[in-house]
């Protein structure tokens, strides 16, 4: 029975190999099917994948137990019920609709329940910060879940869903929309502009408009353009960036379905000003329900001839799209490590330099950009600079997509000018007697009410979207925990100060919930953020402490002297 249970797998995984090659990059979707199919990653198949793509088996498992979506030796329930734990959904109540879950089911989270039919986890951002609290059950989305609601989420799965009355997507509110969202391209429109164009023409257009990285970075895309496109080499990459996952943020979910075509069109654009022929999407794994969608669109656009071979009837321009999956990192979300997660390794950030523009994917010049960068640039070739900078500020050009969540009247996405002040943003979302407002999500800073007259811009308090909006009856000190125990989480754990101080700033946060913290140990804590900022690897660590520091500097007094309620 096992030889022919072996000679079957051996056979999937020869078909595999056909759909995704035979080199290391192959190694994730591979990885991502068979635990589809067979509910696991056994030992026996990581043996027998790493024999087929020539490296070896602890290199397999070393990457299946990286990402928090594989799981290597571990059987879990038909139904893997992940509910979000991070703060937007946490200020919607959370905590009731995961204490209904147990009492349903008997277990609790991080287990199964006998019968094998359902497993229990937490989850970090599930793009739904809008609609909390949001459960993910395998890859269908429940948005705006409560107690009540559990018991017929949990019957819909014991009937295999066949009388949901949930929808598998949930759009977000556009609350307010500018140029961007309102636009009226028709489909090819901004491909055609740009292909009217010499390359170098095109990288002066996206100069001349002053646009910058819409992830949070902020980098001068042109500059981006221009180092790859001068690199030398036979083969060239363009990547998009839709690991969306920071705490806060679900604008990118919102394009990934409504402007698909003009996300498409700015990677081809850019793989003909830098001469690319591939391109990757790199989808965050919570957003598998997405990939049909985009499939879908990416095949459209080949039967339009506006991907693929000849391009519009350019002989010289041939490009084409693969989508590929994410499975649960957030430092994927960093440009190197979602590179080494394209090659089928760990997702642990690169030392720079060199940088990916010279030395990316398989060692090839590339280029990394957020899912919003590739809808500008469409627009830019499209439209012109001088439009794109009718709005924002010198420095920051164009309007920016908000997500908005937590206490206000009106949760979504706005498009709104760069350059606002926190108070004006506040006043659009009926949020003016906020208390704070957390602006960049986690790795973001926590304003206070006293620097509501703040610019959001690159020059002044940058964001990549994520707006979270906190009342004046919130606890400063749990928003302050949620978010160190993000970081604890999400850690590749390469480098010792993000791997242990994110760890020792979440301890010094339970000793000052217990009431047990001096406020010299708490200066000491400061230190250690401080520190973690400067000597982290890459992004993710290097912005890690910023929340805390932020709260602790602002709301120390609220922070200190806890008294222990019975």
């Amino acid at each position: 029975m096992q030889v022919i249970e072996r000679e079957k797998l051996l056979n999937r995984i020869d078909d595999l190999k056909q759909a995704h090659g035979t080199t290391r990059s192959a190694l994730m979707p591979i990885l991502q099917n068979l635990q589809d199919e067979y509910g696991l990653i056994s030992g026996l198949m990581m043996q027998e994948v790493a024999h087929a793509l020539n490296i070896h088996p602890v290199e397999v498992e070393g990457v299946a137990s990286f990402y928090s979506f594989l799981h290597p030796n571990i059987k879990k329930g038909k139904y893997v019920i992940r509910l979000c734990q991070t703060i937007s959904c946490d200020l919607m109540g959370k905590s009731r609709v995961a204490r209904q879950f147990e009492n349903e089911l008997g277990i609790q989270f991080g287990e199964t329940t006998k019968d094998g039919l359902f497993t229990l986890e937490y989850t970090n951002c599930l793009g739904m910060c809008d609609q909390g609290p949001a459960v993910m059950v395998n890859d269908r989305l429940f948005a705006r879940v409560t107690p009540e609601k559990v018991p017929q989420i949990i019957a819909n799965c014991r009937r295999n869903f066949l009388k949901s009355d949930f929808p598998q997507i949930v759009p977000s509110d556009v609350q307010k929309s500018g140029p961007l969202l309102s636009n009226k391209l028709k489909h090819g429109d901004a491909l055609k502009k740009a292909l009217g164009m010499s390359r170098s023409d095109v990288i002066a257009i996206i100069r001349e408009a002053g646009l910058k990285g819409r992830g949070g970075a902020g980098f001068p895309t042109a500059v981006k353009w221009q180092l790859a496109g001068a690199a030398v080499s036979d083969m060239k990459f363009v990547v998009c960036n839709a690991d969306e996952g920071e705490p806060g943020t679900f604008k990118d979910r919102y394009l990934l379905h409504e402007q698909t075509d003009l996300m498409l069109a700015g990677m081809t654009i850019a793989a003909y000003a830098i001469g690319a022929e591939k391109g990757f999407i790199y989808l965050r794994g919570e957003y598998q329900y997405i990939r049909e969608h985009l499939n879908q669109a990416i095949e459209k656009r080949k039967n339009s001839k506006l991907l693929g071979q000849s391009i519009l009837g350019k002989k010289d321009f041939n490009f084409d799209i693969e989508l590929r999956m994410g499975a649960g990192a957030y430092v994927c979300g960093e440009e190197t490590a979602l590179i080494e997660s394209l090659e089928g390794q760990r997702g642990e950030p690169r030392n720079r330099p060199p940088f990916p523009v010279d030395t990316g994917f398989e060692g090839h010049p590339t280029i990394v950009n957020n899912v919003e960068t590739f809808v500008d640039a469409s627009l830019i070739c499209a439209m012109g600079a001088k439009w794109f900078m009718q709005h924002g500020t010198e420095k920051s050009t164009g309007t920016k997509l908000f997500s908005v969540s937590g206490d206000c009247e009106r949760p979504g996405i706005f498009e709104l000018p760069f350059g606002i002040s926190v108070k004006e943003l506040l006043k659009e979302v009926g949020g003016q007697d906020a208390k704070a407002v957390q602006i960049g999500g986690a790795s973001g800073r926590c304003v206070p009410r006293s620097e509501f007259e703040r610019a959001i811009a690159f020059e002044d308090v940058s964001s990549g979207g994520s707006i979270i909006v906190f009342g004046q009856d919130r606890d400063m000190l749990k928003v302050a925990k949620n978010f160190m125990e993000f970081f604890v989480e999400e850690s590749c754990g390469q480098c010792t100060p993000c791997r242990e101080g994110n760890v020792k700033l979440l301890e010094g946060l339970e000793l000052l919930e217990k009431g047990e913290c001096s406020s010299s140990y708490l200066n000491e804590l400061i230190k250690l953020g401080h520190t973690i900022q400067i000597a982290s690897k890459c992004g993710l660590g290097q912005s890690s402490p910023t929340a805390f520091l932020s709260i602790v500097e602002h709301f120390k007094n609220e922070l200190l002297g806890r008294v222990q309620t019975a």
